[in-house]
């Protein structure tokens, strides 16, 4: 053993790890272990945005791109506070993360110092984590920062992925022990549950009974990499396949079996392959509210007329909104392999089965297309919503990776967008965090600095969080942000218009509220004065060439799209927030027999 200080002993911790990066703010509570970082600077560079949240979401986004965790460092009080949202966010979507938080030195616990919380406990800042994350240890001498430090790395990865809190007294930063490494942890994946030789039977007499089946797959499938062998099962058997945001990219977008997205803003195909299936095969979704039409049956599932059968690693999410028919604990990509080979094993199961399910589902395809293509040409000023995401479908490289923030333009990229590869769509999907796309971007380019990394924001959630620019500038991260300007928080001014007769108040922007008169900042003037490009296009025309521009010049940037605010994404399912009643699908209709 050697004797070291505790910021020491998790500076090389991390180097172990192989953690390349920590992204975080100094405080006074935090400043005993930035020399131990110092130290180790050429192996664990620190990042330090302007924003504890931003820090938060960029390592959500390090994570989902490269699927290995990296960690955020806050100080005592407000700055551990602002991570709060972040560390939201990750839970709902098992991202996994880090998150070194100072507090108050042991001596003074208790006796109210400096950005305390002792209401109910001595530092207690824990607790106000804990619903965020998957586990908060709080060591608080120095010989049990080893174990804390190895329990946290395991706990991130191994089973369903999610941020931890280590929660560091800043006195333990400078205090000594003797003290050695801990044993390296799991690597993410290192762990992968498969199903039994029974349920891989049971599941296997499901399929073979079934004359409409569909798979519908999840952020489990992505982060298990289960994309290769889900599709060589989708296409020996020739069924359709439905996916979540955190889904799309595992399966070729491309391919006549994807369906894209269901629930409100899907796509039609999706619920009607919803709707009229008689097996469901889940891989790792939660079948949450957006995804299932406030599951009311006949909008986009007919549970329990289809039959259910869900995997997912993680217990709690089986029969959570829908029981199974059979519930498989269990790693997607193992089970979809186990099931493959049992499907090759099997004669009597190929496309030929399903034939007539695929033709039915092909007329739907069909009548969507029809229904939405010719709006994806339209020259317009303002832009139409369609011809943006057509724009960047066409403009943006192979491997670029898309950053998506909430709002009304993030329902529009559910509908339309077609990710070319896993990995490639971030989604703020369970917690919905404005923000999260404009900062996540700035994750997702360290993750992969040779890919061109494109962040697609509202006018609103860009308002929330410009001080982005100025890290992009500082550490030379060419992103651009798309600003989906239409002068208002978008998606809830829809909803007033949709469910209180088109009556409007506090979701438009106004320059003197009362005026009429659209305000925004200029986006573009405040990106030069952050010494990034800025851009506006207020017409059709001068879209393409502006990302084009934005991608040859390899320099942050933001591109002002100013878009038209009366167009809205045509809901193919429904969505409820009760008691007020939801409002019928405008494209398609339910069904239950």
């Amino acid at each position: 053993m050697a004797k070291m200080k505790g910021g020491e002993l998790i500076a090389e911790y991390l180097v172990q790890e192989k953690v390349p990066f920590v992204f975080g703010i100094c405080g006074h509570g935090n400043v005993g272990i930035l020399d131990a970082l110092y130290q180790v600077r050429d192996k664990v560079q620190l990042i330090s945005p302007r924003h504890e949240q931003c820090a938060g979401h960029m390592a959500d986004a390090y994570f989902r791109v490269k699927h290995r965790p990296v960690a955020t460092l806050t100080s005592t009080g407000p700055g551990s506070a602002n991570l709060v949202m972040s560390l939201a966010t990750a839970l709902s979507d098992s991202s996994a993360l880090l998150a070194i938080t100072a507090n108050v030195p042991t001596s003074q616990a208790n006796r109210a110092p400096f950005q305390e919380l002792y209401k109910h406990n001595q530092s207690d800042f824990p607790a106000v984590l804990r619903p965020v994350v998957k586990r908060s240890f709080q060591p608080s001498r120095v010989d049990m920062l080893p174990l804390a430090l190895r329990q946290s790395f395991d706990t991130m990865v191994t089973g369903r992925p999610g941020p931890v809190n280590l929660d560091i007294p800043y006195n333990v930063f400078q205090e000594e022990d003797d003290v050695e490494l801990p044993p390296s942890s799991h690597v993410f994946g290192a762990h992968r549950p498969g199903a039994s030789e029974a349920d891989v039977a049971a599941a296997l007499e499901l399929l073979a009974a079934a004359k409409k089946p569909v798979f519908f797959i999840g952020h489990g499938a992505t982060l298990s990499e289960a994309g290769p062998e889900i599709t060589a099962l989708s296409q020996r058997l020739g069924i359709p396949v439905i996916t979540s945001p955190n889904g799309m990219g595992c399966v070729p977008a491309d391919d006549p079996l994807t369906l894209g997205f269901i629930g409100r803003n899907g796509a039609y195909p999706a619920n009607q392959a919803g709707r009229f299936a008689d097996l469901v095969i889940t891989l790792g979704t939660r079948f949450d509210d957006r995804s299932s039409s406030t599951w009311m049956p006949g909008y986009s599932w007919n549970f329990p007329k289809s039959k259910l059968l869900h995997i997912d690693i993680d217990p709690q999410e089986l029969g959570r909104n829908y029981p199974p028919t059979l519930g498989i604990i269990a790693d997607v990509k193992v089970f979809t392999a186990q099931l493959l080979a049992a499907v090759v094993a099997r004669r009597d199961l190929d496309a030929s089965r399903y034939g007539a399910w695929r033709a039915e589902v092909s007329s739907w395809v069909a009548e969507w297309e029809a229904f939405i293509r010719p709006h994806f040409s339209d020259m317009t000023s303002p832009l139409r919503p369609e011809y943006v995401v057509d724009a960047l479908q066409d403009v943006l490289p192979e491997d670029a990776i898309l950053s998506l923030d909430s709002g009304v333009h993030h329902n529009w990229f559910m509908q339309f967008w077609k990710p070319r590869r896993p990995q490639s769509m971030l989604n703020s999907w369970g917690y919905s965090s404005m923000g999260f796309g404009v900062c996540s971007v700035l994750g997702a380019k360290l993750a992969a600095p040779d890919r061109p990394c494109i962040a697609v924001v509202g006018d609103g959630g860009f308002t929330m969080t410009p001080y982005v620019v100025c890290t992009a500038v500082e550490y030379n991260l060419p992103c651009i942000w798309v600003i989906w300007n239409n002068f208002a928080w978008g998606a809830i001014r829809d909803l007033q218009y949709g469910l209180f007769e088109g009556r409007e108040y506090g979701t438009a922007f106004y320059k003197g509220q009362g005026s009429g008169q659209p305000y925004n900042p200029d986006f573009a003037a405040w990106a030069r004065a952050c010494g990034a490009d800025g851009v506006t296009v207020t017409k059709s025309e001068d879209l393409r060439g502006a990302l084009e521009q934005a991608i040859k010049n390899n320099r942050p940037c933001v591109i002002d799209v100013h878009v038209d605010a009366n167009v809205r994404p045509p809901s193919t399912g429904t969505w409820q927030l009760p008691p007020i009643p939801y409002k019928e699908p405008v494209f398609g209709k339910p069904w239950i027999a």
